[in-house]
C-alpha cells in the first residue's frame, strides 16, 4: 500500500501541482521585487512632497478663500501675486513689454 502525499492549496483552497506552487513562488518574489513597499529614505522623500503639497493647498486656500475679509478683488488680486511668484507656474506665461513674464493683469 502506497502513501498519499497531500496536494498544496492555492489561497482559494484549490489543490496545486508542484509545477503551480513553483510558479506561484517565483510570481510572489518578482512581484516583491516590482512593487517593493517605500521604506527609509524613499518613504522619507514621499512623506516630504505629501507634507509640500498639504501646505501649498492650504496656502491656496487662504489666498483664494481669504480670513474672513469680504474683498473678493483683492483675494483674487493676491492670488495671481502668489501665484506669478512661482516660477514653476510663471516659467509657462506670456512675456510682457519688457520680457518679464507675468500672468497678464
Amino acid at each position: 500500500m502506497s502513501a498519499k502525499g497531500s496536494a498544496a492549496k492555492s489561497a482559494s483552497g484549490a489543490s496545486m501541482s508542484k509545477y503551480d506552487v513553483e510558479v506561484e513562488k517565483r510570481l510572489q518574489a518578482l512581484e516583491k521585487v516590482a512593487h517593493p513597499i517605500p521604506t527609509g529614505a524613499t518613504q522619507q522623500k514621499v512623506d516630504d512632497r505629501l507634507a509640500a503639497l498639504e501646505a501649498s493647498v492650504a496656502a491656496i486656500q487662504i489666498l483664494v478663500y481669504g480670513n474672513g475679509s469680504s474683498n473678493e478683488n483683492t483675494r483674487l488680486d493676491n492670488l495671481i501675486t502668489k501665484l506669478a511668484s512661482i516660477p514653476a507656474i510663471a516659467s509657462y506665461c506670456d512675456r510682457d513689454e519688457e520680457g518679464n513674464r507675468s500672468l497678464g493683469v
